[in-house]
């Protein structure tokens, strides 16, 4: 009995996926994320599950919408839109979303890609949403103070340029936190997303201290926050 008792507790173990690493930083977060390339956005037709995909894959650039709007007009009707990102211009990240919102595509991050920052507003245009189990919708505090050498360099010029430095980022920061509520509310997504996760993560990593500066927000609440409504 003892043997066959060992048999199937290694049998369970073997059949049990292996947890992946953990971010020593980033504690909510696998340590190796698959948020695609460094390089600008690329977009390519895919068959995946007997639907016509869409694969959108890289960084979010100035010039996005156009590439976006070229692909999707060459691709025809589309079933659904699957992102990996590691992020990049957040105004230019919601106005690629409000294409997808217009043209009604569902968007999907499958499992083991990761969408980040500006990634999450253009995922977030889709009508009909999914994140799979494994894949990464990932949020941070947007930022305008991540600059420290620009920071530094204006501190030592003097307070005058010092106080208008800070003005430039309280406006900045307005602006944008009012464009990413007024997103929200048109996507049909909590504007709790906001004030209970990404304003609570810290902008920029302490020196010694805690340094995380980005949250993987699990199923549970990827589902209270609405931000998936499909799958």
């Amino acid at each position: 009995m003892v043997g066959l008792a060992k048999a199937a507790a290694i049998a369970l173990l073997l059949a049990t996926p292996a947890r992946a690493a953990v971010d020593p930083d980033n504690p909510s977060c696998p340590k190796t994320l698959d948020w695609g390339p460094a390089a600008p956005m690329s977009f390519s037709l895919a068959e995946k599950d007997g639907k016509k995909v869409l694969l959108a894959e890289g960084a979010i650039d100035d010039a996005l919408v156009s590439r976006l709007n070229a692909a999707l007009a060459k691709s025809g009707a589309i079933d659904e839109i699957w992102l990996r990102s590691p992020g990049g211009n957040a105004k230019v990240g919601n106005q690629a979303g409000l294409v997808i919102r217009k043209l009604g595509v569902p968007t999907r991050i499958p499992s083991g890609w990761a969408c980040f920052s500006a990634c999450n507003f253009m995922f977030m245009g889709g009508i009909a949403r999914q994140v799979d189990p494994g894949g990464q919708f990932i949020v941070h505090m947007f930022t305008h103070t991540g600059n420290r050498g620009l920071i530094a360099a204006e501190v030592m010029r003097g307070t005058e340029s010092t106080v208008g430095l800070i003005g430039e980022i309280e406006q900045g920061s307005a602006m944008l936190a009012s464009e990413d509520n007024d997103f929200l509310i048109r996507m049909g997504v909590s504007r709790k997303l906001l004030t209970e996760v990404m304003y609570r993560q810290k902008a920029v990593a302490e020196q010694g201290g805690d340094r995380s500066t980005r949250r993987c927000l699990t199923q549970d609440e990827v589902r209270r926050y609405n931000i998936v409504n499909a799958g």
